[in-house]
């Protein structure tokens, strides 16, 4: 951060809720203020938003893996493209 180029790496709550009966699946994908960011189904990443570039392709890979209800945090280097799960 020396350089004032280094950007901060980003903090985001992942939650994967459960559908019932015609309601699928979904992921939420929170701020570190928590508010939602983006709502996604599991097996449909493909949707425009306001999330970093290449963020969604890389969480999308820890879909399965979640468990349903628990907030799971992540931090996104932007300028590596790299997730850390917290």
């Amino acid at each position: 951060m020396a350089d004032g180029l280094t950007k901060r790496k980003q903090r985001f709550y992942l939650l994967k809720v459960k559908g019932i009966a015609k309601i699928p699946d979904y992921v939420q994908i929170r701020d570190e203020r928590f508010s939602l960011v983006c709502y996604v189904r599991p097996d449909r990443t493909e949707k425009r938003t306001a999330l970093p570039p290449g963020f969604l392709e890389e969480v999308s890979t820890l879909f399965s893996k979640l468990p349903y209800g628990e907030v799971r945090p992540v931090e996104w280097d932007p300028e590596l493209k790299e997730l850390q799960v917290l």
